[in-house]
C-alpha cells in the first residue's frame, strides 16, 4: 500500500510516495460489503495528507488547469481544486457510504507545523530539510481546500499528522473515529486476560525515546500493566528516555542492548545473541521488588 517496506526497491521517495494504495484497498473491502473499516495507520512512506487515499475512493484532486494532480506530497504544492462528489465513502454526506472508519493511531501529531507530519516524520522518509519545508507548505495548501470543501479545519487535530496525514484526511473526510492504536491491539489479542497473575510484563521497541511516550506499543503495554500494579522491564536496541520518563510511562527499568554493544550495526547484527544475554544476565534473576 503506501508503507516503507513496500517501496521499490527500498528506495525512499518522500515527494512521490503515495497513499493511493490505501484507498484502493478500501474500495475493495467496500465492493466486497465490508460495513467497518479499521485504519491502523503508521510506517508510512508517503506525506500526502491522505490525497492519495481520497483520489483512490473517488474524489477529484486538481491542478491550475482543471487536471487531475499527480500523486505525492510535492504534488500538493500545485493543488487548486477539490471535488468530493464522487467520494464512494464520506463522512459528509452518510448516502455515499455506510460503513464506518475507525482510525487506530499511536501518534498525536498535527498535520503541519513543527510538530506536523512532514516536520517530524519526513526525515524518516528521506525528506531533506528543504523539501521538508516544500512539503509542509504544500500540506498547508491542502488542508485549505479541505476545510473549504468540509467547512472545518482539521489539520490541527492531534493524530491528523498520522502516516503522513493519512489520519487527516480520515478525520477530516471519511468521518473517521479515532482510537489508540494500542488500546485496539491489546483488546483485540486480549491483553488484560493475559495479565492475570503475571508478575513481570517484558516489552520492547528498537528505539525508546520521546516519539514512544506518544502512545505507542511499548508505552501502552507498560501502561497497562501498570494499572494492574505489574512491573514492566523494556527491552530495545536504544533508549534516550530518563528514568523519571520512563517511571511516568509505566516502565520500571529499561535494558538497551547499546548497554552491551554501543556500535549500532553490530548492535542490530546481533541483536538476538544480545537480547539473549540479557534475558539471562539481567532478567533471570529477577524478582518483585
Amino acid at each position: 500500500m503506501c508503507g516503507l517496506e513496500r517501496l521499490p526497491g527500498g528506495e525512499l521517495a518522500p515527494m512521490d510516495a503515495s497513499s493511493f494504495g490505501v484507498g484502493e484497498v478500501m474500495r475493495a473491502a467496500l465492493a466486497d460489503g465490508a460495513n467497518e473499516l479499521v485504519l491502523a495507520v503508521g510506517g508510512s512512506a508517503s506525506t500526502d495528507g491522505g490525497a492519495g487515499m481520497l483520489q483512490a475512493l473517488g474524489a477529484q484532486v486538481l491542478g491550475p488547469r482543471g487536471e487531475p494532480l499527480g500523486r505525492g506530497g510535492g504534488a500538493l504544492g500545485d493543488v487548486t481544486e477539490l471535488d468530493l462528489s464522487g467520494l464512494v465513502l464520506s463522512g459528509l454526506d452518510p448516502a455515499a457510504g455506510a460503513a464506518q472508519v475507525t482510525l487506530a493511531v499511536d501518534v498525536q501529531n498535527p498535520l503541519t507545523g513543527p510538530d506536523g507530519a512532514a516536520a517530524v516524520f519526513g526525515p524518516q522518509k528521506g525528506a531533506t530539510p528543504e523539501q521538508v519545508t516544500r512539503l509542509d507548505d504544500a500540506l498547508r495548501r491542502w488542508a485549505g481546500l479541505v476545510a473549504g470543501a468540509t467547512g472545518h479545519d482539521w489539520s490541527q487535530a492531534p493524530g491528523a499528522g498520522a502516516a503522513g496525514g493519512v489520519g487527516f484526511a480520515a478525520l477530516a473526510v471519511l468521518g473517521a473515529q479515532q482510537r489508540s492504536g494500542i488500546d485496539m491491539i491489546l483488546d483485540l489479542v486480549g491483553f488484560d486476560v493475559a495479565l492475570d497473575g503475571a508478575d513481570l510484563v517484558v516489552t520492547g521497541e528498537g528505539s525508546l525515546d520521546t516519539q514512544s511516550l506518544a502512545g505507542k506499543a511499548p508505552v501502552g503495554v507498560a501502561r497497562a500493566a501498570a494499572a494492574r500494579g505489574i512491573p514492566v522491564v523494556a527491552v530495545a536496541g536504544r533508549s534516550t528516555l530518563t528514568p523519571e520518563q520512563a517511571r511516568a510511562a509505566g516502565i520500571t527499568a529499561i535494558h538497551p542492548l547499546s548497554g552491551l554493544e554501543p556500535d549500532l550495526a553490530r548492535s542490530m547484527a546481533g541483536a538476538a545473541a544480545l537480547l539473549e544475554r540479557i534475558a539471562r544476565d539481567q532478567l533471570a534473576s529477577w524478582s518483585r521488588p
